[in-house]
């Protein structure tokens, strides 16, 4: 039965495709391997669109600390916000796709984040990565597209995981209703957890084309509210952020609001992670201006001075960038010596009004340099 997809050639030639089952699990396993994409990080989030990085596929998890590995997972993933991303791929014709895998997943999910430390999966990664005959510093950077530095990248993943933060994932060709029905059961049900399905169903031409079309199941009203309750998501991330500073450091926490209103006051937009903010200028340019990341996990709460996005994204100048260095020197006990990456200051070094007011005064200096820039080209 034709379901209505076709392809219109260079030639205008009509080419009617036509949905067809995978030869193999293994198969659509290597695709979502070789093409993350598939995991329509647009549909799972049209706002703020997912894009996810490979760490190991077929990934061994241990029952117990210092055990071999008992489980395999398909696919571990993480995605740009350091959110640990579990895959478990089926086929339709895979009698446990219904409910045994539910089961599975969870299992993988309860004993990976206890027994699978972000350390392992970095090792991991690295190793996948040379295994390919790729550099994974090189890689990681380019997926991070100069946001962060890869340090802070591993660190918020650790944080995803103490945390929960996680995202599970159901694959099949073709997702039944009894999956789907539990799929959006625990979706409601978990806060910190998201819980998805994606059916990727494959269309073939007679000419042997191949089309994957994916569709994200389990974002139901309900589970929407649960995730993002009346108030945003920003206002969750912005309690939980501010809750476990100030059980850090009362100081942190009242330097880091500071910021967090002066940014409200001069930047476009402040986007949320659970354990980090991002104030960001939109000023006409291809990219937003984000010269500053606040961190309250990790070894010290500190914000992070992103230099390699204002030379990379922003088009800074090297003169520009070292005056931006030498204004935020003057404060007593920063010694910034990068101009081409992301170092960072302690938020405990801004604590005194005369050098918070000091470090906004230079992040503000930024915002007219990006807008002159702009203008000169």
């Amino acid at each position: 039965m034709n379901p209505g997809i076709f392809l219109i050639q260079n030639n205008e030639e009509l080419v009617e495709m036509n949905e067809q089952q995978y030869d193999s699990e293994k198969l659509l396993q290597d695709w979502l391997a070789r093409y993350p994409a598939l995991l329509v990080g647009n549909q799972i989030d049209p706002d703020m669109p997912r894009r996810f990085l490979l760490i190991e596929q077929e990934c061994g998890v241990p029952a117990k600390e210092g055990a071999g590995d008992r489980w395999k997972i398909d696919h571990m993933f993480l995605n740009q916000a350091a959110v640990p991303t579990i895959v478990e791929v089926k086929r339709s014709t895979d009698t446990r796709v219904r409910r045994e895998v539910v089961g599975q997943i969870l299992d993988y999910a309860a004993n990976a984040v206890v027994h699978w430390p972000v350390s392992q999966m970095r090792e991991r990664f690295t190793a996948n990565c040379k295994s390919s005959g790729i550099d994974g510093e090189e890689k990681l950077r380019e997926f991070l597209e100069e946001e962060v530095e890869p340090e802070e990248f591993w660190q918020k993943a650790e944080s995803n995981l103490k945390e929960r933060r996680l995202r599970l994932v159901f694959i099949a060709d073709r997702i039944p209703s009894e999956l789907q029905s539990i799929v959006e059961f625990l979706n409601e049900q978990m806060d910190h957890t998201e819980v998805l399905a994606i059916e990727i169903k494959q269309y073939v031409s007679k000419q042997g084309l191949r089309s994957l079309v994916p569709r994200v199941i389990g974002q139901t009203s309900k589970a929407r509210e649960v995730k993002a309750p009346p108030g945003g998501r920003s206002r969750t991330s912005e309690d939980e952020f501010f809750a476990n500073l100030h059980d850090r450091s009362a100081e942190a926490a009242r330097v880091a609001m500071q910021i967090l209103d002066w940014s409200r006051r001069n930047f476009t937009v402040v986007e949320w992670e659970a354990a980090s903010f991002v104030p960001k200028l939109d000023y006409g340019a291809e990219f937003s201006h984000n010269p500053i990341t606040v961190f309250g996990l990790g070894r010290v709460p500190r914000v992070s001075i992103k230099f390699g996005r204002m030379k990379n994204r922003n088009h800074l100048s090297e003169e520009v960038r070292l005056e931006l260095k030498r204004r935020l020197n003057e404060i007593e006990g920063v010694n910034l010596d990068s101009i081409d990456k992301f170092p960072a200051i302690p938020l405990s070094l801004l604590a005194t009004e005369p050098d918070l007011e000091r470090f906004l005064s230079a992040i503000a200096w930024t915002i007219e340099q990006v807008k002159t820039t702009e203008n000169d080209q």
